[in-house]
């Protein structure tokens, strides 16, 4: 878990389950985010990925990516900045994020 008093909890490697992170992936505007979070390469401010979704429900889709282990969400001042936990999800589930990526929508 984090180590800032104001860090959001991130499950460790170990901790991230398959279940949970297919699950998270399963959603369409998760799916969105998670490319563009892809895309983009660096981290990004939660709310600069254009969705079709209210604030509130655009929380809720970073919280459940967040808690799945497929991204981080690190405070920086007034932004929350969500980068994709790419290393951690490859090392556990090799080529899986690239298939999914990759796959048509």
């Amino acid at each position: 878990m984090g180590t800032m008093s104001d860090a959001l909890p991130h499950p460790d490697r170990a901790d991230i389950r398959i279940e949970a992170v297919l699950h998270a992936l399963a959603d369409p505007v998760r799916l969105h985010l998670v490319r563009e979070m892809n895309r983009i390469g660096t981290g990004c401010a939660c709310g600069a990925i254009d969705l079709p979704v209210t604030k509130s429900t655009r929380t809720h889709h970073i919280r459940t990516l967040r808690e799945a282990g497929v991204i981080r969400v690190t405070p920086e001042g007034t932004s929350r900045i969500a980068t994709l936990r790419r290393d951690d999800l490859d090392a556990l589930y090799p080529g899986m994020l690239d298939a999914i990526l990759s796959a048509e929508h």
